[in-house]
């Protein structure tokens, strides 16, 4: 069972599918079998199942896990998407970070239609 921190990951979110990549392509990268990338996921937080399907391991978590960078982990794990350490994974694997705007949830958004007046 996955710890409550485990839970609040925020891996591949917002979904981005240039950020994603498959079991195959993430294995090859680290030097691993199909199978370790796919435990990695729920154990280290590098990806999740799309659409409760296959799973996608995101290119920037993968990055930090293997640089063994925790901190950067730690930061895109709470959704960081913006910060220096965090950033210069995205830039490395050749993928724009999202502006912290692209966050807002279903229910912000409709909170903040609720309050406009027409």
């Amino acid at each position: 069972m996955r710890s409550a921190e485990a839970c609040a990951w925020r891996v591949l979110t917002p979904y981005d599918p240039r950020e994603g990549i498959s079991l195959a392509v993430a294995a090859k990268r680290a030097g691993k079998s199909e199978t370790t990338v796919r435990n990695w996921c729920p154990q280290h937080g590098l990806g999740r199942r799309v659409g409760g399907g296959v799973w996608v391991v995101s290119q920037v978590a993968l990055a930090m896990f293997l640089d063994g960078d925790a901190p950067a982990l730690a930061a895109y794990h709470t959704g960081d998407r913006s910060s220096a350490l965090v950033v210069q994974y995205f830039e490395r694997v050749g993928v724009p970070a999202q502006k912290p705007s692209a966050y807002r949830g279903t229910a912000e958004v409709k909170d903040r239609l609720s309050e406009r007046r027409f």
